[in-house]
């Protein structure tokens, strides 16, 4: 059994004083005007599941106005079908506080008490179309979560390179000589052959997901996900031999210039890159394959997601609306929001949960008129 959520509480989150939600099993519908406060609780269960916000580095915009801290918690069953309660509390300026039960804790729980969350919002298509540091993470995010026992690779590369970088800037002070390299090119090459293969092991995992998915929900050409390795090197040895090859300009650059941290995921269209040619509805459908792809492996897997969609369905035809409703019952949690109950051909089925927002506040007054819509 995957861990579920429940039932989110907020209190002075955004623009909610004090909103109480209940999570369906399955899917969960959201409705209501722009502006309204939907994607402030779809905001808000990814922020009482992980400690952080999905849309904002700035945690201060998530305290509501006039307020001088938020506090969020979330209700979950975890896979071993006992309930759980994660609280978060916020005030800026001050540590965050995380609590599991009722107890204190430094971080958030892991996803054997609570379910993995899945996200898409507009402001996620920088995931499409922005740098390669942010696949990049994505990938390594996924990795982590598909082989845990292999979590540290990433961290343990970053720790040579910049182990690397510094002897780079001890050279150019003087201090040593190019020699001194030699050790940290040997650790980064090892390292990094390492996390070049557990990179390429995740992206093929969703490879053929994110093509289904893609043609599924609507794009016309051949859909391609392809891990960019800038290094050729299968070996630690020709990583290494590639670094040395690279010396003189690392020295005059004072880093260093090439390995995996300067990897990509390129996603492609009928052979063009979807970032680069790709269009806003395109983009937004490479988003989606992306994170569905991701989805169906993490189900087969026994953790499936839940995911949070926010306007998904503003850019996609009835066809594809349609398609969309049965890969979202098709496993797992799902949570939607949208301005019209008709914009999700699922939402009035029976076993489906539906809230409706009104300016800053849930209306279960606005259930039964939504369920007949």
């Amino acid at each position: 059994m995957s861990a579920l959520a429940t039932r989110l509480r907020l209190r002075d989150f955004r623009n909610y004083e004090r909103a109480e939600l209940e999570v369906g099993a399955g899917l969960t519908v959201i409705v209501g005007p722009n502006g309204a406060g939907k994607t402030n609780l779809l905001e808000g269960l990814y922020f009482g599941l992980t400690g952080r916000s999905c849309r904002t580095s700035n945690e201060r915009e998530m305290v509501r106005s006039g307020a001088a801290a938020t506090r969020v918690s979330v209700d979950t069953v975890g896979a071993d079908e006992r309930a759980h309660r994660f609280d978060v509390g916020f005030a800026p300026g001050e540590p965050k506080l995380l609590g599991l039960d009722g107890v204190a804790r430094e971080r958030p729980p892991d996803a054997s008490m609570r379910p993995l969350a899945s996200v898409f919002m507009p402001d996620r298509l920088t995931l499409i179309k922005g740098p390669p540091s942010a696949r990049r993470g994505h990938l390594d995010q996924l990795a982590a979560t598909l082989w845990p026992a292999r979590a540290t690779v990433r961290a343990s590369y970053a720790r040579a390179l910049a182990q690397r970088n510094a002897a780079l800037a001890r050279i150019r002070a003087g201090r040593s000589g190019p020699e001194s390299l030699d050790p940290w090119d040997t650790e980064l090459a090892r390292h990094g052959v390492e996390l070049m293969r557990l990179r390429a092991e995740t992206a093929d995992s969703i490879r053929c997901g994110f093509a289904r998915h893609a043609l599924e929900l609507g794009l016309p050409e051949t859909a391609e996900l392809v891990y960019a390795p800038r290094s050729r090197a299968a070996e630690a040895t020709g990583l290494q031999d590639e670094l040395v090859e690279r010396r003189t300009s690392d020295l005059e650059r004072g880093f260093t210039g090439h390995g995996p941290h300067r990897d990509d995921l390129t996603l492609r269209h009928g052979g063009r890159l979807l970032r680069s040619y790709g269009s806003q509805g395109q983009q937004r459908v490479g988003l989606l394959a992306l994170l569905f792809a991701e989805r169906d492996v993490l189900i087969e897997r026994g953790s499936a997601p839940i995911m949070l969609l926010d306007d998904v369905t503003s850019e996609l035809d009835l066809t594809r609306r349609e398609r969309l409703a049965e890969l979202v019952r098709g496993g797992g949690q799902t949570v939607i929001s949208a301005t019209e109950l008709a914009h999700v051909p699922a939402a009035t089925d029976a076993d489906v949960a539906r809230v409706g927002v009104e300016e800053g506040r849930l209306a279960p007054d606005v259930r039964p008129r939504l369920a007949a819509a």
